[in-house]
Protein backbone atom coordinates (compact mmCIF):
# COMPACT_ATOMS: atom_id res chain seq x y z
CA UNK A 1 0.00 0.00 0.00
CA UNK A 2 1.29 3.17 -0.48
CA UNK A 3 1.68 5.89 2.14
CA UNK A 4 1.56 10.01 1.86
CA UNK A 5 2.07 11.90 5.36
CA UNK A 6 3.83 14.31 6.68
CA UNK A 7 6.18 13.36 9.23
CA UNK A 8 9.14 14.37 11.42
CA UNK A 9 12.06 12.41 11.71
CA UNK A 10 12.73 11.44 15.34
CA UNK A 11 15.00 8.34 14.50
CA UNK A 12 17.94 7.53 12.17
CA UNK A 13 20.11 4.61 12.18
CA UNK A 14 22.14 3.10 9.63
CA UNK A 15 21.35 -0.25 7.96
CA UNK A 16 23.97 -1.89 5.64
CA UNK A 17 26.77 0.02 3.81
CA UNK A 18 24.44 2.60 2.69
CA UNK A 19 21.21 2.77 3.83
CA UNK A 20 19.24 4.34 6.67
CA UNK A 21 16.23 2.97 8.44
CA UNK A 22 14.34 6.56 9.69
CA UNK A 23 11.53 6.21 12.28
CA UNK A 24 9.02 8.78 11.46
CA UNK A 25 6.32 10.94 13.74
CA UNK A 26 3.11 11.23 11.30
CA UNK A 27 0.13 13.33 11.60
CA UNK A 28 -1.87 10.81 10.27
CA UNK A 29 -0.24 7.55 10.62
CA UNK A 30 0.86 7.18 13.93
CA UNK A 31 4.75 6.35 13.74
CA UNK A 32 5.87 4.82 10.66
CA UNK A 33 9.21 2.94 10.60
CA UNK A 34 10.59 3.33 6.94
CA UNK A 35 13.72 2.22 4.83
CA UNK A 36 15.88 5.04 3.10
CA UNK A 37 17.54 3.41 0.25
CA UNK A 38 20.90 5.11 -0.57
CA UNK A 39 20.56 7.45 1.96
CA UNK A 40 24.31 7.06 3.47
CA UNK A 41 25.56 8.39 -0.12
CA UNK A 42 26.72 11.88 -0.13
CA UNK A 43 25.24 12.54 -3.87
CA UNK A 44 21.37 10.76 -2.62
CA UNK A 45 18.59 12.34 -2.95
CA UNK A 46 17.14 11.26 -0.24
CA UNK A 47 20.04 11.33 2.13
CA UNK A 48 18.57 15.04 3.65
CA UNK A 49 15.11 13.62 4.30
CA UNK A 50 16.63 10.79 6.94
CA UNK A 51 18.69 13.11 9.09
CA UNK A 52 17.22 13.82 12.28
CA UNK A 53 14.57 16.21 12.87
CA UNK A 54 13.50 16.67 9.74
CA UNK A 55 10.20 17.72 8.76
CA UNK A 56 8.74 17.11 5.63
CA UNK A 57 6.15 15.27 2.82
CA UNK A 58 7.01 11.36 3.06
CA UNK A 59 5.26 8.57 0.04
CA UNK A 60 6.48 5.10 1.20
CA UNK A 61 5.41 1.75 0.45
CA UNK A 62 4.38 -0.66 3.08
CA UNK A 63 2.98 -3.79 3.28
CA UNK A 64 3.47 -4.93 6.81
CA UNK A 65 6.61 -4.30 9.07
CA UNK A 66 8.91 -2.18 7.19
CA UNK A 67 8.13 0.62 4.60
CA UNK A 68 10.13 1.65 1.86
CA UNK A 69 10.43 5.05 1.06
CA UNK A 70 9.35 5.84 -2.68
CA UNK A 71 9.46 10.06 -2.63
CA UNK A 72 10.01 13.03 -0.38
CA UNK A 73 10.30 16.46 -0.53
CA UNK A 74 11.59 18.71 3.29
CA UNK A 75 8.87 20.93 4.57
CA UNK A 76 11.30 22.77 7.82
CA UNK A 77 15.19 20.83 7.54
CA UNK A 78 15.80 22.04 11.19
CA UNK A 79 19.57 21.94 9.88
CA UNK A 80 20.66 24.57 12.66
CA UNK A 81 19.53 22.58 15.03
CA UNK A 82 21.48 19.68 13.99
CA UNK A 83 24.86 21.87 13.47
CA UNK A 84 24.56 23.45 17.50
CA UNK A 85 25.47 20.93 19.51
CA UNK A 86 23.34 22.60 22.86
CA UNK A 87 20.77 22.41 20.44
CA UNK A 88 21.05 18.99 18.85
CA UNK A 89 20.78 17.90 22.24
CA UNK A 90 17.71 18.71 23.54
CA UNK A 91 16.19 18.37 20.07
CA UNK A 92 17.33 14.29 20.48
CA UNK A 93 16.02 14.59 23.87
CA UNK A 94 12.36 15.62 22.50
CA UNK A 95 12.81 13.37 19.66
CA UNK A 96 14.18 10.05 22.01
CA UNK A 97 11.18 11.15 24.98
CA UNK A 98 8.49 11.01 22.24
CA UNK A 99 9.65 7.82 20.62
CA UNK A 100 9.25 6.22 23.57
CA UNK A 101 6.22 7.65 24.66
CA UNK A 102 4.34 6.64 21.74
CA UNK A 103 3.31 3.32 20.99
CA UNK A 104 3.31 2.42 17.17
CA UNK A 105 -0.53 2.42 16.08
CA UNK A 106 -1.24 5.08 18.40
CA UNK A 107 -3.30 8.08 16.77
CA UNK A 108 -0.37 11.08 17.25
CA UNK A 109 -1.92 14.20 15.44
CA UNK A 110 -1.91 16.24 18.78
CA UNK A 111 1.61 14.71 19.44
CA UNK A 112 2.87 15.64 15.77
CA UNK A 113 1.48 19.32 16.26
CA UNK A 114 3.54 19.54 19.44
CA UNK A 115 6.59 18.17 18.82
CA UNK A 116 6.39 20.75 15.23
CA UNK A 117 5.81 23.65 17.84
CA UNK A 118 8.83 22.38 19.90
CA UNK A 119 11.18 22.05 17.01
CA UNK A 120 10.24 25.38 15.32
CA UNK A 121 10.32 27.36 18.68
CA UNK A 122 14.03 26.05 18.98
CA UNK A 123 14.91 27.18 15.42
CA UNK A 124 13.19 30.40 16.46
CA UNK A 125 16.06 31.27 19.31
CA UNK A 126 13.73 30.47 22.31
CA UNK A 127 15.33 29.59 25.55
CA UNK A 128 16.08 25.77 25.02
CA UNK A 129 15.60 24.64 28.71
CA UNK A 130 12.36 26.64 29.03
CA UNK A 131 11.21 25.00 25.55
CA UNK A 132 12.11 21.93 26.67
CA UNK A 133 9.97 22.03 30.08
CA UNK A 134 7.29 22.83 28.42
CA UNK A 135 7.57 19.55 26.13
CA UNK A 136 8.01 17.70 29.19
CA UNK A 137 4.90 18.88 30.74
CA UNK A 138 3.52 18.03 27.02
CA UNK A 139 4.88 14.57 27.46
CA UNK A 140 3.62 14.64 30.58
CA UNK A 141 -0.07 15.27 29.77
CA UNK A 142 -0.42 13.39 27.08
CA UNK A 143 1.11 9.96 28.94
CA UNK A 144 -2.07 10.46 31.79
CA UNK A 145 0.56 11.62 33.88
CA UNK A 146 -0.14 16.03 34.19
CA UNK A 147 0.93 17.11 37.79
CA UNK A 148 -2.25 18.87 39.80
CA UNK A 149 -1.19 21.96 40.03
CA UNK A 150 -4.19 24.12 40.95
CA UNK A 151 -5.23 22.91 44.52
CA UNK A 152 -3.62 20.78 47.22
CA UNK A 153 -4.07 17.03 46.13
CA UNK A 154 -4.72 16.19 49.83
CA UNK A 155 -7.14 19.15 51.15
CA UNK A 156 -7.90 20.83 47.93
CA UNK A 157 -6.28 23.99 49.80
CA UNK A 158 -5.71 27.22 46.53
CA UNK A 159 -3.60 29.12 48.82
CA UNK A 160 -0.16 28.96 48.72
CA UNK A 161 3.08 28.59 49.53
CA UNK A 162 3.01 24.98 47.61
CA UNK A 163 5.86 22.07 47.71
CA UNK A 164 5.59 19.98 44.46
CA UNK A 165 5.39 15.99 45.52
CA UNK A 166 6.54 14.10 42.46
CA UNK A 167 5.21 10.98 44.12
CA UNK A 168 2.17 12.38 44.49
CA UNK A 169 1.54 13.86 40.96
CA UNK A 170 0.95 17.63 42.03
CA UNK A 171 1.40 20.01 45.00
CA UNK A 172 1.05 20.25 48.57
CA UNK A 173 -0.09 23.08 50.54
CA UNK A 174 1.82 24.67 53.64
CA UNK A 175 -0.65 22.09 56.06
CA UNK A 176 0.01 19.00 54.19
CA UNK A 177 3.85 19.09 53.01
CA UNK A 178 4.94 16.60 55.80
CA UNK A 179 2.69 14.09 53.63
CA UNK A 180 5.37 13.49 51.40
CA UNK A 181 8.92 14.77 53.08
CA UNK A 182 10.84 14.78 49.86
CA UNK A 183 8.39 16.75 48.45
CA UNK A 184 10.25 20.34 46.82
CA UNK A 185 9.31 23.75 48.25
CA UNK A 186 8.60 26.02 45.44
CA UNK A 187 9.34 29.87 45.24
CA UNK A 188 5.99 32.07 43.38
CA UNK A 189 8.07 32.56 40.47
CA UNK A 190 8.40 28.91 39.76
CA UNK A 191 4.96 27.89 40.63
CA UNK A 192 3.18 30.33 38.17
CA UNK A 193 5.47 28.93 35.49
CA UNK A 194 4.92 25.18 36.29
CA UNK A 195 0.67 26.19 36.10
CA UNK A 196 1.38 27.84 33.23
CA UNK A 197 2.97 24.91 31.52
CA UNK A 198 0.42 22.39 32.69
CA UNK A 199 -2.09 24.56 30.21
CA UNK A 200 0.27 26.13 27.30
CA UNK A 201 0.23 24.62 23.70
CA UNK A 202 3.70 24.52 22.54
CA UNK A 203 2.33 26.38 19.88
CA UNK A 204 0.85 29.25 21.58
CA UNK A 205 4.60 29.57 23.21
CA UNK A 206 5.81 33.58 23.24
CA UNK A 207 9.08 34.65 24.77
CA UNK A 208 9.65 34.12 28.73
CA UNK A 209 12.26 35.55 30.52
CA UNK A 210 13.55 33.13 33.34
CA UNK A 211 15.47 33.85 36.17
CA UNK A 212 18.79 31.92 36.35
CA UNK A 213 17.49 30.75 40.04
CA UNK A 214 14.40 29.63 38.42
CA UNK A 215 15.39 27.88 35.91
CA UNK A 216 17.70 25.92 37.54
CA UNK A 217 14.54 25.01 40.35
CA UNK A 218 12.16 24.15 36.78
CA UNK A 219 15.02 21.67 35.99
CA UNK A 220 14.79 20.27 39.90
CA UNK A 221 11.43 19.47 39.76
CA UNK A 222 10.74 18.65 36.62
CA UNK A 223 13.43 15.94 36.48
CA UNK A 224 11.74 14.71 39.76
CA UNK A 225 8.42 14.33 37.89
CA UNK A 226 9.80 12.52 34.60
CA UNK A 227 11.83 10.41 36.45
CA UNK A 228 9.24 8.88 39.33
CA UNK A 229 5.85 9.64 36.71
CA UNK A 230 7.59 8.11 33.34
CA UNK A 231 10.49 6.45 34.80
CA UNK A 232 12.26 6.87 31.53
CA UNK A 233 16.10 5.62 30.90
CA UNK A 234 17.20 7.64 27.93
CA UNK A 235 20.72 8.34 26.44
CA UNK A 236 19.81 11.57 25.24
CA UNK A 237 19.08 13.07 28.64
CA UNK A 238 22.50 11.76 29.84
CA UNK A 239 24.58 13.35 27.16
CA UNK A 240 22.31 16.58 28.05
CA UNK A 241 23.48 16.43 32.07
CA UNK A 242 27.05 15.98 30.65
CA UNK A 243 26.78 18.90 28.67
CA UNK A 244 25.33 20.98 31.05
CA UNK A 245 28.20 20.15 33.27
CA UNK A 246 30.64 22.03 30.69
CA UNK A 247 28.80 25.36 30.21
Amino acid sequence: MLYRVEGIVIRSMDYGESNKIVTLLTKTNGKAGVLVRGAKKVKSRHSSLAQPFTYGEYQYFRSQGLGTLNHGEIIESHHDLRMQLDLSAYASYAAEMTDRIIQDDEPTGFHFEQLKAFLSAMDAGKDPQIVTHLYEMRILTLAGYAPEMEECISCGNRVGPFRLSAQGGGILCGRCGNRDPSASMLSEGAYKLLRLFNKLDMRRLGSIAVKPETKLELKHVMRQLMDIQLGLQLKSRNFLDQLDKLV
